[in-house]
């Protein structure tokens, strides 16, 4: 069969979701090559439902994924030997959970985890979510230990959409906790899907399951027209309250 991906030419808009590559094709979820990976075009591509994820030395390939992996952020999956390790975490007094202060680091730390098996998340691409990022946009969950940035996720927000990206870890359920306190996060502001693009053992043990990507398309047009969240910056205690509902 002749699979047919459109080629975008820098500023060009992008195809119905529709016209993906379907589940049988040899890349299912590919909806187009090129255009350009900055701000302007991430933006774009997130209100569709759609994102980018290439290899170094490929072009820009973008996605819209059917089904769809997401986790609704009260179902969340926290398992007894979870909510000791994050009870001894966030008990540490050496022990802080921030948000927003390493962005840029937070995306470095993450390429770096993956760089062995490989890392869609190169220069170009740490460059156009630091420019989503400045628009507030784009944010990082982090825990530090001792003033040293030991675990962090981040991801995409607008409007009430949050679209996880990537995380990492240098310490035992350091991931997993600040993941607790994004659906915490999620759920005292109004986020009721957190989207994690692909299917993953990991993913669905946490408690994320596939939808239509027809429904998660109604969702995200939904949701990005919402007001954004009010302030990304808080104090600590708010942080810990957000992880206290699993603990």
């Amino acid at each position: 069969m002749n699979w047919r991906i459109a080629q975008l030419a820098p500023g060009e808009d992008f195809p119905p979701v529709s016209q993906a590559l379907p589940a049988l094709s040899p890349f299912p979820g590919l909806l187009a090559v090129g255009a350009s990976l900055d701000a302007d075009t991430l933006e774009r591509a997130y209100r569709r439902g759609i994102f980018p994820w290439f290899s170094p030395g490929e072009p820009v390939l973008w996605w819209s994924t059917d089904p769809r992996m997401v986790l609704q952020p009260q179902r969340l999956r926290v398992t007894r030997s979870l909510k000791q390790s994050a009870r001894r975490l966030l008990r540490n007094p050496a022990v802080r959970l921030r948000i927003d202060t390493a962005f840029a680091q937070v995306m470095q730390q993450c390429g770096a985890q993956r760089a062995a098996s490989g890392t869609w998340i190169t220069p170009e691409m740490r460059r156009a979510y630091g420019a989503l990022h400045a628009r507030g946009l784009a944010h990082s969950f982090e825990l530090w230990e001792h003033g040293e940035l030991k675990a962090g996720l981040y991801g995409v927000c607008i409007g009430r959409m949050f679209y996880g990206e990537s995380m990492f870890t240098t310490i035992a359920d350091g991931s997993k906790t600040l993941l607790m306190a994004l659906c915490g996060f999620c759920l005292r502001n109004d986020i009721a899907l957190i989207d994690c693009q692909q299917q993953t053992a990991f993913l669905a043990q946490m408690g994320a399951e596939p939808i239509p990507r027809a429904d998660f398309i109604k969702h995200v047009e939904q949701t990005t027209q919402l007001p954004p969240v009010p302030g990304w910056q808080y104090d600590e205690s708010t942080f810990l309250t957000d992880c206290a509902r699993w603990l």
